[in-house]
């Protein structure tokens, strides 16, 4: 009996563990599926960008240039005890393009965007307006979850580029301004060390991202219930999990790409 209890103690965690990976990968199915299917809706997808894109912009802006300049300024604190502060214009720029940039931008991005998008969505399911989009004969997953999937695709790009931009502006301002840095030198350096793989490295990211962050922030709103407790654990869900989800990804890509 004892055998049997810890067989099913450990059995019991992985089929749940296996029942939730399959709901979530034909629920990304489905609206991967709907999306590509008419009829569609252009002004919900571009009231999603907006959202998505536009009122993101502060908050990706302010972490990159912050996240830049103590970034350069560790670089040249570690550089310098090994003789090596010059190295600050090509490791900041390789760091905030490869990795700072689009991991971070897309963090922020998941707890501003995730969070909102399953209170969204919660609250629709917990007072049956998703239940009176079906009466009405509208597809929740093209009017609600496409949309909203296919703007965070389509935006992550371009907020990981402003990201990247200005975390490499955030260094070189800590550099030519604090650290005694020739803004001309620096500049050069950044563009010599900067290869085009880091900059389409970074874009794909920004492209996975963003498909995380609306999946799961739609996902668990979709699928909350219980009221306002239930909301609230889908927006704790889909926050938790695009987090998880943009850090696993990262590390398989950056493998991938650079494991060679």
């Amino acid at each position: 009996m004892g055998v049997i209890a810890a067989l099913v103690a450990i059995g019991a965690p992985v089929l749940a563990a296996f029942a939730a990976i399959g709901r979530l990968t034909r629920f990304a199915v489905t609206a991967l599926t709907r999306m590509l299917q008419p009829p569609w809706y252009p002004a919900q997808l571009a009231q999603q960008m907006l959202v998505i894109g536009w009122l993101s912009l502060p908050v990706v802006g302010l972490t990159a240039i912050f996240t830049g300049s103590a970034l350069a300024q560790q670089i040249f604190i570690g550089g310098s005890r090994f003789n090596a502060a010059s190295t600050v214009p090509a490791v900041t720029v390789i760091g905030v393009v490869r990795e700072l940039g689009p991991v971070l931008g897309g963090l922020m991005v998941a707890g501003r965007v995730a969070s909102a998008m399953a209170a969204e969505l919660g609250t629709m399911r917990v007072t049956e307006q998703i239940d009176a989009l079906v009466t009405l004969r509208t597809d929740p997953f093209r009017w609600l979850v496409g949309p909203r999937i296919l703007a965070a695709v389509l935006v992550m790009p371009f907020l990981v580029l402003v990201s990247n931009a200005l975390g490499v502006m955030g260094g070189w301002l800590l550099a030519t301004q604090r650290l005694g840095f020739n803004s001309a030198q620096y500049l050069a350096t950044t563009q010599r060390y900067l290869e085009v793989d880091d900059v389409v490295s970074s874009l794909v990211k920004a492209g996975v991202f963003g498909f995380f962050i609306a999946l799961m922030g739609c996902y668990h709103g979709y699928h909350s219930g219980g009221g306002a407790a239930g909301v609230g654990r889908a927006t704790t869900n889909a926050v938790v999990s695009s987090f998880i989800l943009i850090l696993l990804s990262n590390l398989i890509i950056t493998v991938i790409v650079f494991g060679s």
